[in-house]
């Protein structure tokens, strides 16, 4: 189940509200003998998190739980050592890296448990269950839920540098790959998905990538560029074509004489600060994210 709107934050007695953690999405397959770690993509990532693999004795059922994987640094969930590990291949180093950081699976929802189908509960009675089901430690937390104060909590997570919060309609049954207007989510940064589209290398030595997202016919239309960096070192962690002409289905503004385009397959997340006004203000690079596809990326 997916976040369908973003909002300013609100006080409402009919939602309950929740810690927006800054990590990656995960369903949770546990039995008594095996985890289970899925990401949106239905990608099996259980071998990047080998500090999970004993979740299994945490739980008194088998289940299906609904999370996100988070790393901790500092006091606070840091997304770039969590996406660190999704590129690692070679075990040593991600058993190093899984003891110098250990993640933490933060649960907020329970899918499935025993032989029953949850989904068409309410989300009060889901939540009974799960703290039922789950005991927690070091590696695995049940997510908090505060009632009729989303205002102060999205000003707390903001003044101690979180992410933000996610409000959930109370009675709310859980709808398996569907954008549901009963999650809203509140962000002191917010965010969008866009098609990495090629890059520009600037005097300065700086590095911009140039956007894109895919309107209702399909096209693929420029959204401009945000500063990667000093280097090409974090794009060049993944798999990408050089391609000799734009991917893009309309003529793009000038200054993009000296683009490299690249074939459309990589996915990066952009935040900026919320506007009024048309584009992005103040955008920046947050990484690339390997669970959503291009075609997903929408106007």
């Amino acid at each position: 189940m997916l976040i369908a709107d973003q909002s300013k934050p609100f006080d409402d007695p009919n939602y309950f509200y929740e810690l927006k953690f800054d990590g990656i999405r995960c369903l949770a397959y546990i039995t008594k003998d095996d985890v289970d770690l899925r990401n949106k993509r239905n990608k099996n990532i259980t071998s990047l998190f080998p500090e999970l693999l004993k979740l299994n004795l945490q739980v008194n059922s088998r289940c299906i739980l609904d999370g996100e994987i988070i790393v901790m640094r500092n006091g606070t969930p840091d997304f770039f050592e969590v996406q660190k590990r999704t590129l690692m291949t070679n075990p040593f180093k991600i058993k190093l890296q899984s003891s110098r950081l250990p993640a933490t699976f933060v649960t907020y929802d329970i899918i499935y448990v025993g032989d029953k189908d949850l989904v068409d509960l309410s989300l009060e009675e889901r939540k009974v269950i799960l703290n039922q089901t789950v005991k927690e430690n070091d590696r695995i937390a049940i997510s908090k839920t505060v009632e009729n104060h989303g205002v102060a909590l999205f000003n707390l997570t903001k003044q101690q540098g979180l992410e933000g919060v996610v409000a959930k309609r109370k009675g709310s049954k859980y709808f398996y790959g569907k954008r549901s207007k009963d999650w809203i989510k509140f962000k002191v940064l917010e965010d969008q998905d866009y098609v990495v589209c090629g890059y520009i290398q600037k005097p300065n030595n700086m590095t911009s990538i140039i956007i894109g997202q895919y309107n209702n016919k399909e096209e693929l239309i420029y959204k401009g560029h945000v500063t990667l960096g000093s280097s090409l070192r974090t794009l060049n962690q993944y798999k990408y074509t050089i391609i000799d002409h734009s991917p893009f289905n309309l003529p793009v503004p000038s200054g993009n004489e000296k683009a490299v385009w690249l074939d459309p397959t990589l996915v990066c997340i952009v935040e900026y600060m919320p506007s009024d006004k048309e584009g992005l203000r103040q955008p920046v690079f947050k990484g690339i994210r390997i669970d959503k596809s291009t075609k997903e990326c929408m106007e």
